[in-house]
């Protein structure tokens, strides 16, 4: 039975990793499409989405676009992992978006030097998503989540891709579940929009340095709306 102190992406995904450790998924066999997964767990599509994530993070899963998702290992992985308490603990939240901004920082840095024409079509269109997404924010969160995602990817370092969209996809939960009681700030989603359009200017320039700038202010931006900057020490508030 689901629970209501777990969001539903907790509860899927533990169902999961469970009929994975179980054999019901075995190694080195596909899990169902996430269609099919939707439709057995009464959930949908963006929610079987960030489970996937979920379950690659914990090393149970690999995942590549256009393949499909193959189990890898029956037991997750027992290394750095973000709290699922990040949501109602202000302080480790703080951490966590400071050591974002510090290595989605240095992530921008290098997409400035390394991007290929590829990566800048794919945050194009993640910011061309997100535009046409302003006035319903709710469904921009993919969009946003791609725009990040393309950055890193842009880095052409599979360490920073994979890190950086496990960290994504923790703190899109932490803040959804941090904001369920708020409403958004008048123009909130347009300033976010150009906090976003200011890094890929940045990265689309070439200009690393200005790219490391744009990204750590736009994380620091969304620490303040969240009220976490004053957790934060001097030498972050003033970077």
């Amino acid at each position: 039975m689901l629970t209501k102190s777990l969001t539903l992406t907790e509860q899927v995904a533990r169902q999961i990793a469970t009929d994975i450790a179980d054999g019901v998924h075995a190694v080195g066999v596909k899990l169902p499409p996430g269609r099919v997964l939707a439709e057995q767990y009464g959930v949908s599509a963006a929610v079987i989405r960030e489970v996937t994530e979920r379950l690659r993070a914990q090393g149970l899963i690999q995942s590549r676009q256009g393949s499909g998702s193959t189990v890898i290992s029956r037991t997750g992985a027992q290394g750095f992992q973000v709290s699922s308490g990040l949501a109602v603990d202000r302080d480790k939240l703080a951490d966590v978006y400071e050591l974002r901004m510090e290595l989605e920082g240095g992530a921008a840095s290098l997409a400035a030097v390394r991007r290929n024409a590829e990566d800048l079509s794919a945050m194009a269109q993640a910011l061309a998503d997100l535009e046409a997404h302003l006035e319903h924010p709710e469904q921009g969160v993919e969009h946003d989540i791609a725009f990040h995602v393309a950055i890193a990817t842009a880095t052409h370092n599979r360490s920073y891709q994979d890190l950086l969209q496990y960290l994504n996809l923790q703190l899109r939960l932490a803040v959804s579940t941090a904001r369920s009681n708020s409403r958004l700030q008048d123009g909130l989603t347009a300033a976010v929009h150009q906090e976003h359009v200011a890094v890929f200017e940045a990265i689309r320039a070439r200009n690393p340095e200005r790219a490391r700038q744009a990204a750590v202010r736009h994380l620091q931006q969304a620490a303040s709306r969240l009220q976490l900057d004053s957790l934060f020490p001097a030498a972050t508030q003033t970077s």
